[in-house]
């Protein structure tokens, strides 16, 4: 059974730790935004998909970032996008946002999109992480010219 003293380590402790993580959503939202914050703790386009439709494509970028999409495409449309990437949470958010804006798109809209698009879009990388959004435009470039060459 647990002594007063010990509820008290435990309340006192539970809410060091929440204003911790205050802090610590506090500075991230000061150094992005909180779009992006929040496109990189809630990934909805992370993943992976497996069928016979599917162009799987994965780039390194310079900064050292790797970048994967997986896209179900059928008849030129993007039916699907997933994406996975062992990037940042600036490269996360690159990777969700241009799923977002191809998913249910055909590929010709798709290979309109620029990096400054994505950008946009995020609503301002910071400029140490604008490479982010390049990253995830030449990932989707090689997966529609994987495609293309089907």
């Amino acid at each position: 059974m647990l002594t007063l003293s010990e509820e008290n380590f435990d309340k006192k402790f539970d809410e060091f730790v929440q204003n911790l993580q205050n802090e610590i959503l506090a500075k991230e939202i000061e150094d992005y935004n909180e779009y992006i914050v929040k496109l990189y703790h809630d990934p909805k386009y992370w993943g992976t998909i497996e069928n016979d439709f599917v162009i799987k494509e994965a780039y390194r970028g310079p900064c050292g970032d790797q970048m994967t999409y997986f896209l179900q495409i059928e008849d030129n449309m993007i039916k699907k996008a997933r994406f996975t990437t062992d990037g940042c949470g600036a490269t996360v958010a690159a990777g969700n946002q241009t799923m977002m804006m191809i998913e249910g798109k055909s590929i010709n809209e798709a290979e309109k999109l620029t990096a400054e698009d994505i950008d946009t879009a995020l609503r301002g990388l910071p400029a140490s992480h604008k490479h982010c959004a390049e990253l995830a435009i030449c990932t989707l470039k090689r997966a529609i010219e994987k495609y293309k060459k089907k």
